[in-house]
């Protein structure tokens, strides 16, 4: 008999889920509430359980075609109607349309005690109309503690819990429960979170007075599931969670290259720049033009034709506009092309929560190419860092998984450190970091900026000074002295002293030059006057030899002419010839 292979085991089947259609909840639940079993939602009052419940019913209709049943038993049909009206949810229209079932049920706990009989086979016979009137599959019980507050006997009402539970099993519908939360227990009775399947619980809490609210799933049967608390919160569109850890990084990446607006700054890059989709981050203490470099990014953003998103936290949008406009970065006609969009408002207007949904939301509508943050320290503010990092570990990751370029602004205290920054895990989140500074010198000051980081590519290591022109941003050139870089008028008595050496160099090249042509001119008249003494010497000589040459050639003529005119006579041999005398 032959073993079975690891790899020939059958996949075991799935717990079926029920997408519940509320922003980011699907996520930490990993596809929705289990499907055709009860799910308890839990809290305190104003946390948002009855909403939570009517947009289970709402987005189940709209977006799944699946009609619904909202039983309550605290409030009208009209009431409940009324009070979610401003989300954008028209219950009476799906009332209309056969899709959504309203149903009020009264319980009065005198009217019990005078007959002395309660139990739920009457809810279980109005429930069971209802559902099969539409074909529901959906259902809500808002809330369960009135229902069971007719129940003085707690044997009975334990029972009839449990009653309950199994009878919307065995119906096949799901079922989101609401409860109140109790004393020491999730619930007032301390059983329903055990017989459900899945609980979820709601918490609205203050801290340091600002409100706050938190999701968390304490339990569910079958699946895994998210384990933090998610912030969540309720906007006009309804409920919004904010999964801390649901997005992994499986996103993809780009090698376009985006430019940061100022040339001298995208040549300290190895690439020319940064990478499209990533995270730039620009600190520095104040005054140290970090919005001018932001500023700058946008600009160049918006003038290649890309959309542009611009939160800031300490300008007004015409203050910002009216400032840069002074630097050469006039930013108004792309607000009127539709190119920038500029969002300002005070972070304590509203929590980080608040803010991160507004950054989701207007992202949506906008589909911009960049996002710029300005500052993202004024967020403390309304967060510790804790907070204000799983903020930005969310916003980053979102933008990421868009391929969004993202640049944030930080401000750095006088006293912080580089290492004390990066503790704080700000810095670890970004792929580019750019750092500015002051330069303090002799009764000056001056602005350094220099690239710490920048994940994927080489980078330069120089720390160069910049200055704020009439016409944008300009790098100076690295000017070294006796001690390193000197900036400001050390910058420029460097500058001048150089100036003035090789000034000095030059002239030395020009009298050496000189003196050499005045040396070879002396040579080359020196060597004329050798020559022309040689052509007379040499002149001479000719003379002299040609003088010879003819006296010579005389004598050799005369003599020729004597032997001539004197020939010998014939005699003796060895006689001498004689002469005759003229007598």
């Amino acid at each position: 008999m032959s073993r079975l292979q690891p790899d020939a085991t059958p996949a075991l089947p799935q717990l079926p889920k029920t997408p519940t259609g509320i922003d980011g909840l699907d996520e930490i639940t990993e596809g929705g509430l289990p499907l055709g079993r009860p799910t308890l939602v839990c809290g305190s009052a104003g946390c948002g359980k009855t909403l939570f419940g009517i947009e289970f019913l709402v987005r189940g209709i709209t977006d799944f075609n699946e009609p619904g049943v909202l039983m309550a038993f605290e409030e009208t049909a009209d009431e409940l109607a009324a009070n979610v009206a401003s989300l954008g949810f028209d219950l009476k229209d799906l009332q209309a349309r056969k899709l959504l079932r309203l149903d009020h049920v009264h319980v009065d706990r005198s009217e019990i005690e005078e007959t002395g009989e309660y139990d739920l086979d009457g809810l279980f016979i109005r429930l069971g109309y209802a559902i099969d009137s539409i074909g529901a599959k959906r259902v809500v019980l808002d809330t369960i503690e009135a229902l069971f507050s007719g129940f003085p006997n707690q044997g009975v009402l334990r029972s009839e819990i449990r009653r309950l539970f199994r009878w919307l099993k065995d119906k096949g519908v799901t079922t989101v429960i609401t409860a109140e939360r109790g004393d020491g227990t999730l619930t007032r009775q301390g059983l329903e979170e055990y017989v459900s399947d899945c609980v979820i619980l709601l918490d609205n809490r203050v801290i340091d007075q600002i409100t706050t609210r938190r999701l968390r799933i304490v339990k569910y049967r079958g699946s895994t599931h998210g384990t933090n608390e998610y912030p969540y919160l309720i906007t006009e569109d309804g409920i919004s969670v904010l999964p801390v850890t649901s997005l992994q990084l499986d996103y993809g990446v780009s090698d376009d290259i985006d430019s940061s607006g100022i040339p001298a700054l995208d040549e300290m890059f190895g690439r020319r720049g940064f990478y499209r989709g990533s995270s730039v981050l620009v600190t520095g203490t104040a005054g140290t033009a970090k919005t001018t470099l932001a500023a700058s990014f946008v600009h160049k953003t918006c003038l290649e034709g890309h959309r542009c998103l611009m939160f800031v936290f300490e300008e007004s949008p015409q203050q910002l506009i009216r400032n840069m406009r002074s630097v050469g970065l006039d930013l108004a006609p792309f607000v009127a092309q539709g190119l920038l969009r500029i969002e300002a408002s005070r972070p304590t207007l509203n929590g980080l929560e608040r803010h991160l949904v507004t950054i989701h939301k207007l992202v949506k509508e906008f589909d911009p190419y960049a996002v710029v943050i300005d500052p993202i320290t004024n967020l403390i503010s309304v967060g510790n860092m804790s907070e204000v990092r799983s903020m930005l570990t969310r916003l980053i990751d979102f933008l990421k998984v868009n391929n969004i370029t993202a640049l944030f602004t930080a401000l750095v205290n006088t006293g912080l450190s580089r290492t004390e920054l990066a503790e704080e895990g700000v810095s670890s989140l970004v792929d580019t970091w750019i750092s500015v500074r002051d330069l303090e010198g002799i009764g000056e000051r001056n602005r350094g900026l220099s690239i710490l980081k920048s994940r994927g590519m080489a980078h330069s290591n120089q720390v160069r000074e910049f200055i704020v022109t009439s016409h944008g941003v300009e790098l100076l050139d690295v000017v070294l002295g006796p001690t390193g870089i000197v900036t400001g008028a050390s910058r420029l008595t460097q500058q001048m002293q150089e100036h003035a050496e090789i000034l000095a160099a030059h002239q030395e090249a020009d009298r050496r030059d000189r003196e050499l042509e005045r040396r070879r001119r002396t040579l080359e008249a020196n060597i004329a006057n050798l020559r022309t003494e040689f052509e007379s010497v040499e002149e001479e000589l000719r003379q002299i030899s040609s003088n010879e040459h003819s006296r010579r050639d005389t004598l050799l003529s005369g003599n020729q002419r004597i032997t001539a005119a004197n020939p010998p006579k014939a005699g003796r041999p060895g006689s001498a010839p004689t002469t005759e005398s003229g007598q």
